[in-house]
């Protein structure tokens, strides 16, 4: 067991910054402050963070640390913390870690027994929710699914019978391939894609997967889309008497000792070896 206490230990600590989904105004006036205290930023894209930094005059020095370099500044980064160094990490719009880099480090910081702490904000996926009008809790959020047309069937047909809300991230150029394969496997599901969230051209679309499918051609601008969960009755398991019982009801039918204990296998979908030898025990 692991416990931290985050404002207390003296520790060096890796804080995982939330930044603006569309709107700077979303930038928490602690999340600013962050930016200006920690030694280091390290950033999804150091281009688009610096935007964001200037925006701000935040004069904090900033380093790449993206999918494709992940696990090599992973290391980097905890060698500053042993340095004593704290670190933000940012990604180009919402959480770290929420379909973007990040889980590597965290759990390197984690394991090194350094504070991980998380600074609050924006979330696409939780503005998509809240507002979408499709059941808020629970949910499950599964982020954007595999590019591939093979690979992203067989993940939405381990999604089917899932109760819970839906959420998805997706790209304008294949949203569509995205929306037919869930059509295609969940049925046509009431959905609500969100998109442009917190920029002046923020949209809410409201409908059935194959009316929104229609018009998805002439959408831009990164996408969220809520799905209603499965509303297929759960199959309820059939529920037997205890083994003693099962046996004996059929004994007292007419039926062998052996014939019943055949009979009673066969329903439960064991071995018949397995129930002869719990009927005997008992």
């Amino acid at each position: 067991m692991k416990r931290q206490k985050s404002f207390e230990n003296g520790k060096a600590t890796l804080y995982l910054v939330a930044t603006p989904i569309g709107n700077l105004e979303e930038l928490t006036p602690r999340a600013i402050r962050i930016l200006n205290e920690v030694d280091i930023i390290a950033a999804e894209d150091t281009r688009n963070t610096m935007k964001l930094l200037s925006h701000f005059d935040i004069k904090t020095r900033c380093i790449a640390h993206h999918s494709h370099n992940e696990h090599e500044s992973a290391k980097g980064l905890l060698n500053l913390l042993d340095e004593g160094k704290n670190i933000a990490v940012v990604s180009d719009a919402g959480y770290p870690l929420v379909s973007d880099p990040g889980q590597v480090i965290v759990q390197l910081v984690i394991e090194a027994g350094y504070n991980v702490v998380p600074i609050s904000g924006a979330s696409a996926g939780l503005n998509a929710l809240v507002a979408s009008g499709i059941c808020a809790q629970p949910y499950m959020f599964v982020g954007f699914l595999k590019a591939s047309e093979n690979e992203r069937r067989k993940e939405c047909l381990e999604l089917k019978g899932i109760r819970q809300t839906l959420i998805f991230y997706e790209a304008p150029h294949r949203i569509k391939k995205m929306l037919e394969t869930c059509l295609d496997v969940f049925g046509d599901r009431f959905i609500c894609l969100a998109r442009e969230l917190t920029k002046k051209h923020e949209e809410f679309i409201r409908g059935r997967i194959s009316e929104i499918i229609e018009i998805v051609d002439d959408l831009k601008g990164e996408m969220v889309i809520v799905m209603e969960g499965s509303k297929e009755t759960a199959i309820q398991p059939e529920i037997f008497p205890p083994l003693y019982e099962h046996i004996n009801s059929y004994i007292s039918q007419g039926y062998s000792t052996n014939e019943a204990i055949k009979k009673v296998a066969k329903e439960r979908g064991v071995s018949k070896n397995q129930i002869y030898k719990e009927y005997h025990a008992s």
